[in-house]
């Protein structure tokens, strides 16, 4: 199984999608939030949508690239590698978005062949909201190494690794908890969220897919672990993001646990950066080298 040097550059879109309350409280609830910031509709400006909200209106995109650059036998052996968001405003309720995608990187890489998903959103006035680098890995697929033209920097086809003093044992980590995983989660995330994988709520599905069971979705994890970092943060869910990036490892089984942890907030240039990861119930993790970029 191979994929071709001229799946780079192949583009869908664009994709509309109206924001409304109900879409972004309903994604709040499905990760246990209980902030008014996330569903008092009477707020001052309105409610809030969680940082890692943008993933509901890309998955679409993801979807299409993969029916028009893959075949069916390379496509199921996707599993999602990589995750840069960068936030250029937050969605709001009321929002009409545009959402176009492309492939903007293919490398090998030792599991199989790395995809880097570019997606742009921008709002009805063409002003722009999120860019989010998606990255792929499909394991066991060999791909052709002709250079793209125009390759994304280095930076930006992965996330920043953690510096050597937060990899050890505890070493640096700020803050430790727990996070339980209800056996239902996958279901009610898939619904909320309106990410259709059934993977993640069929388990005929998922052992035929190779899984050992249904699994939890990278994103519920990664923004479970977000939520998390915020509510630590003097300003709560109300702090301002402005990207974060991350990658998945372990599966999270359902029901489980998962133990997040994070560090201080460090300035940059950028903003303020927490670093931060997510543990599966055996203490691998699966969400890793990870950071969010809060504004000030």
């Amino acid at each position: 199984m191979r994929i071709p040097a001229s799946a780079i550059g192949t583009t869908v879109g664009p994709r509309e999608h109206e924001v409304d309350a109900r879409w972004l409280m309903a994604y709040a609830a499905a990760l246990g939030e209980s902030a008014p910031e996330y569903f008092d509709t009477t707020r001052p400006g309105g409610i809030l949508a969680h940082p890692l909200f943008p993933v509901c209106y890309e998955w679409p995109l993801a979807l299409d690239v993969r029916a028009k650059a893959l075949t069916d036998d390379v496509a199921v052996r996707g599993v999602h590698a990589t995750h840069r968001l960068t936030v250029h405003r937050p969605p709001r309720a009321g929002d009409r978005l545009r959402t176009t995608a492309i492939v903007a990187a293919l490398e090998p890489r030792t599991p199989g062949a790395y995809l880097v998903l570019r997606m742009e959103t921008v709002d009805a006035a063409g002003h722009a909201v999120t860019t989010t680098e998606y990255g792929s890995l499909y394991l066991g697929v060999e791909c052709d190494g002709t250079p793209h033209p125009n390759p994304l920097p280095s930076e930006e086809r992965e996330p920043r690794t953690l510096s050597p003093q937060g990899r050890g044992q505890g070493e640096g980590w700020s803050w430790t908890t727990d996070v339980p995983i209800a056996p239902t989660l996958a279901h009610v995330y898939t619904e909320c969220a309106r990410i259709w994988n059934p993977i993640h709520t069929d388990r005929a599905v998922a052992r035929g897919a190779g899984l050992p069971d249904i699994i939890l979705h990278g994103t519920a994890t990664l923004a479970l672990a977000i939520s998390q970092t915020l509510r630590r943060q003097p300003r709560g869910v109300a702090t301002p993001v402005r990207a974060v990036a991350a990658r998945f490892g372990a599966m999270v089984r359902l029901p489980s646990r998962l133990v997040v942890r994070g560090q201080a907030p460090r300035p940059s240039p950028a903003g303020a950066v927490v670093r931060f990861e997510a543990l599966a119930e055996d203490g691998r993790p699966a969400v890793r080298d990870a950071e969010i970029v809060l504004a000030p």
